[in-house]
């Protein structure tokens, strides 16, 4: 009986430290990492380096993708005239200044551009114009006249 509620109460505390009155025997760790990998010191310390200069390789590559996102929005605060930042000067600075912008970047700056210029330009004006629908501009034209019509004579008892 006394082995059932042992087994019973001391087990689900032996997790908590509780119960139980069994010491841990402690299980044998290697000291080496390297046996605990499972391989030779040799093998290990390869390893090691070869995940450092793997690690070094992104920060790299990561720190140049974000110095061509500031050199674009560097060309974008130029373009529209917006104050300059610190912050994104200093990002090219520490990643050099061999950093271009991304040429799909360029295009879609160059692309947006150039539909500005066609927009802004007479000749994009009036075709602009060319391609609304006449008729129903006049229906929007005419149902807007009538709705502040009936706004008009609610809030005006003389109409």
């Amino acid at each position: 009986m006394a082995f059932l509620i042992k087994s019973m109460v001391g087990n689900p505390l032996k997790g908590m430290g509780l119960g139980g009155g069994e010491e841990k025997a402690e299980e044998e760790t290697p000291k080496d990492p390297a046996a605990a990998a499972g391989m030779t010191r040799e093998e290990y310390e390869e390893y090691q380096k070869q995940l450092v200069e793997e690690k070094m390789e992104r920060d790299a590559d990561f720190l140049h993708k974000k110095a061509e996102r500031a050199t674009l929005r560097v060309c974008l605060r130029e373009k529209y005239r917006l104050p300059k930042s610190e912050q994104d000067e200093n990002m090219i600075q520490m990643a050099g200044d061999d950093v271009d912008v991304p040429e799909e970047l360029l295009k879609m700056v160059d692309e947006d551009a150039t539909e500005e210029e066609e927009k802004d330009s007479i000749l994009g004006q009036m075709q602009n114009l060319q391609n609304m629908d006449m008729e129903q501009l006049k229906e929007k034209a005419s149902a807007t006249l009538t709705e502040m019509k009936t706004k008009a004579e609610e809030k005006c008892s003389v109409m």
